[in-house]
């Protein structure tokens, strides 16, 4: 497990406490889990959770489960399983709509969010605001626009989708995208202005975690829960298979080696984070 980066020192002790809405004692403690992929991730992160309560004490727990469905989608069976497990928000991202179940389950259900640039006339919504002992998080869910579809620009919309949040003490964004630099310039977009933005979708975590000038906890990419024995969640023998010879393959979730990946956020004042520690774990053994 990293050990947590520090803040920057020159950072301006009251530049987090004018932010508007936010209340005076702000101390808070974010639990962000990177895509779970699958039956395996799922059980990895559900027995996972008890352990990272007891050892980190987290106020609030978001959860990308885009891959959470057999690797593709999630179904609201499994989204009410988080919720009920402790999950404050679930983030989605390009497979969102991989199962038509999951269309009207978007709109109802505030706490599970697609990204909040795919046109607005699709099912769901991409903020939401969760709140625990007196505290408010808003979470904001974005797709980055390279090599993905999304309607629209990640770094239009999200004016737009702070702007919904209205009073909150912290703002998580995760930012769900293929290319590293739409990562990387989203998170030097929001310094100063959110506590966090957290990159997903690649699967692999990368070793940049850091507290960016301003105050904004960044990763480029959290990484995945689910199977390392297999190639970004899938077995490993397909995906040799598959770019071996170019023809299609039928993919299948693996189960080995399954481990959970996230970072754990501490902040003490509004909209600044103190540090970001990388959470790399395998799944707690069983009885």
């Amino acid at each position: 497990m990293a050990e947590p980066q520090a803040a920057p020192a020159g950072r301006s002790a009251a530049h987090g406490d004018s932010q508007p809405g936010a209340s005076d004692g702000a101390a808070a403690r974010i639990l962000f889990v990177g895509d779970v992929v699958g039956g395996i991730g799922r059980r990895t992160l559900l027995e996972s959770l008890p352990v990272l309560r007891e050892r980190h004490t987290p106020t609030f727990v978001v959860v990308n489960a885009e891959n959470i469905a057999g690797g593709l989608g999630i179904t609201p069976k499994i989204a009410d399983e988080l919720l009920a497990a402790g999950v404050d928000a679930i983030t989605l991202g390009n497979h969102t709509y991989h199962r038509r179940e999951i269309y009207p389950y978007l709109d109802s259900q505030p706490r599970i969010l697609r990204p909040a640039n795919f046109l607005r006339s699709q099912p769901g919504h991409g903020t939401c605001v969760v709140e625990h002992d007196g505290l408010r998080l808003g979470v904001v869910n974005l797709s980055g626009n390279l090599y993905l579809r999304a309607g629209r620009s990640a770094f239009t919309e999200i004016e737009a989708a702070l702007g919904e949040l209205g009073a909150v003490d912290h703002i998580l964004v995760d930012m769900h995208a293929e290319a590293t630099s739409e990562k990387v310039a989203m998170g030097w977009h929001l310094d100063g202005r959110v506590t966090a933005v957290v990159g997903t979708h690649t699967h692999v975590p990368t070793a940049d975690a850091r507290v960016l000038p301003q105050g904004t906890a960044y990763i480029t990419d959290v990484g995945m829960t689910g199977p390392r024995g297999g190639v970004i969640g899938v077995k490993r023998e397909q995906a040799i298979q598959s770019l071996l010879t170019q023809m299609p393959v039928r993919f299948e979730t693996s189960d080995e080696d399954p481990w959970l990946m996230g970072v754990l956020i501490s902040c003490s004042r509004p909209r600044q984070a103190d540090a970001i520690e990388q959470i790399l774990m395998p799944r707690p053994p069983g009885p």
